[in-house]
């Protein structure tokens, strides 16, 4: 089963920018409860999306530049990037179904 890959600064470019498929980006940090609870859904999700949808997370303490760089004011932040543009988010804790029906139109 597919897990979400952790993903940095050093690597975003080449894992998320640069990636063949719909990449989600989960803008997370440890001391988040929110973003903590988010993590089995992710990888549920990257298990349900195997080969169509590229799940990875980047730890905002880690790598602020990015966050910085994308407009992102709170997290957990899901971004989404398709060819190399960033074409959606959502912000905040939601249900997989939530998630999914994102991923579905963004397929």
């Amino acid at each position: 089963m597919s897990k979400a890959m952790d993903v940095s600064a050093d690597d975003f470019d080449q894992e998320v920018l640069q990636a063949p498929t719909l990449v989600m980006v989960d803008l997370w940090a440890e001391w988040c409860g929110p973003c903590k609870a988010l993590g089995p859904t992710l990888d549920a999700i990257a298990g349900d999306y195997d080969g169509k949808l590229k799940v990875t997370k980047l730890d905002v303490q880690n790598s602020p530049a990015i966050a910085g760089k994308y407009g992102v004011a709170s997290i957990p932040t899901l971004l989404f990037f398709k060819n190399g543009e960033l074409v959606d988010r959502i912000v905040g804790l939601q249900s997989k179904q939530a998630i999914a029906g994102k991923i579905e139109t963004l397929l």
